[in-house]
């Protein structure tokens, strides 16, 4: 199965009427637990990388890790950067085979992050890549280093971004926030409606880890049709790798590497089913 782009898979899940996941991976390991996952439940996916992390996860090994197990898998898999700023590592990013990139200018002023936008679809297209903006502000941070105010996405503000720049899949903030909900999320599902409704493109829920499949499917049949998750992934490596030591005296490297990619596997295989997009590949 070919390497293919984000827009691709995610225009068929808009169609069809589901979510496809789009999984942070930060090692060999989680990389192999998701494509098997997607494999084993025939569901297309997106690997995807978060350019905050990359301080732990470097760039020029993890991507084309990224890039080769998307290349061999037996599903539709899309390689995308996750919240990238820096103009400099979407082109790395790009020159490496990602088929998808993000610019995330949700922090600036509208016209300023429509033009930086603007300059990053320019960039993409040149590689036949596809683009994501976001607009409002997603709660908390990325690596949770930060309790970031969440900005509700605006419609008005949504139809002018999409309006000058064309980006093919739009982050929206509704009550969804990036890491661990601190209390039980509030997701405005009017609001996503009207959103959709104006700019007609998949859009993407960011801060996925911590809601119920409910809240998943009604995202997906308001227009969410791209679905980020890191959280829950990582945090069930933790604690499958915790649960091991606690059980066995002793723990061979193979093992743990083994441990930790179920791990992965257990995670994306249990957002596959929640998205309903098994055997949708």
């Amino acid at each position: 199965m070919p390497l293919v782009t984000m827009k691709e898979v995610v225009a068929r899940a808009d169609h069809a009427g589901y979510g496809v996941g789009s999984f942070n991976v930060v090692s060999m390991q989680t990389i192999m637990g998701a494509i098997k996952a997607a494999e084993d439940a025939n569901s297309p996916i997106i690997l995807q990388a978060a350019e905050v992390r990359l301080k732990h996860s470097p760039l020029n090994l993890l991507g084309p890790m990224m890039v080769e197990a998307a290349r061999k898998a037996k599903v539709p898999v899309a390689v995308h950067l996750d919240h990238g700023s820096q103009l400099e590592i979407i082109k790395q990013a790009l020159a490496m085979g990602f088929t998808s990139v993000m610019y995330d200018g949700s922090h600036l002023p509208l016209e300023e992050n429509i033009k930086k936008t603007r300059e990053v679809i320019k960039l993409a297209k040149e590689y036949g890549a596809s683009t994501e903006g976001e607009i409002g502000r997603v709660g908390g941070s990325e690596d949770s280093s930060e309790d970031i105010e969440m900005v509700i996405t605006q419609v008005k503000d949504a139809s002018s971004f999409f309006q000058h720049t064309g980006v093919d899949t739009l982050a929206v903030a509704i009550g969804n926030v990036h890491g661990i909900y601190k209390s039980e999320p509030k997701l405005q599902f009017q609001r996503l409606m009207e959103i959709k409704q104006a700019v007609g493109i998949p859009l993407v829920l960011h801060g996925g880890s911590g809601l119920t499949n409910s809240d998943f499917r009604r995202c997906i049949s308001c227009g969410i049709k791209k679905i980020n998750v890191q959280t829950a992934t990582l945090t069930n490596v933790v604690r499958k790798v915790r649960s091991l030591l606690s059980e066995t005296k002793e723990v061979d490297y193979f093992t743990y590497h083994q441990c930790v990619i179920d791990a992965a596997y257990e995670s994306v295989g249990s957002h596959i089913e929640a998205f309903q997009s098994g055997n949708q590949a």
